[in-house]
């Protein structure tokens, strides 16, 4: 079921990854205080919600199937990345993860997903339940994973390298608003 009415105008969206991409990786991040923000990143996802954008978050979350830490706190977080993003004028329209790992130690979470990048699940998931044109539409990864995602899903994929996600996200903004 989608959540928009088949009247409602597309729109363009950038989906980011998080870690790598919004924050630093520093691995099985659950916790605020483990939370950096990469150089730009709030400003970036500003300007995406500025220029009439969707802002998603589409993240592999394996630490939940090797027993690091639970979906619960997996919500949490993001909550709470929404609301330092908030502090600024900025949001994440939707967060998706996926907590699967084929060799996961905890067994409800064992299994071969394609919600798991490189599979396209989270990323088709929002554009089936957001009014997202996917012509309009591009993932922001710093993997090789993430692009082969968006390639299967239809949409458009930029390798993030590091650094400041402002021009990068200018850049993609100026392209989406075709």
């Amino acid at each position: 079921m989608t959540r928009f009415q088949s009247s409602t105008p597309l729109r363009g969206a950038v989906i980011f990854d998080r870690d790598g991409v919004l924050n630093q990786d520093v691995g099985y991040a659950y916790r605020p205080d483990q939370i950096v923000w990469t150089p730009g990143a709030r400003d970036a996802v500003k300007a995406v919600n500025d220029a009439g954008l969707l802002a998603f978050v589409a993240t592999n979350q394996s630490g939940v199937a090797r027993g690091l830490y639970t979906e619960a706190d997996v919500a949490a977080l993001h909550g709470w990345m929404n609301g330092e993003l908030a502090k600024g004028g900025a949001r994440i329209d939707a967060f998706v993860y996926s907590p699967y790992l084929p060799d996961a130690p905890i067994e409800a979470y064992r299994r071969d997903s394609d919600c798991r990048k490189p599979g396209p699940g989270m990323i088709r998931a929002l554009l089936a339940d957001w009014p997202v044109d996917p012509a309009r539409a591009c993932m922001i990864g710093d993997r090789e994973t993430d692009l082969a995602a968006a390639r299967a899903a239809g949409v458009r994929g930029v390798l993030f390298t590091g650094g400041d996600l402002r021009p990068v996200v200018a850049q993609v903004i100026d392209s989406l608003r075709a």
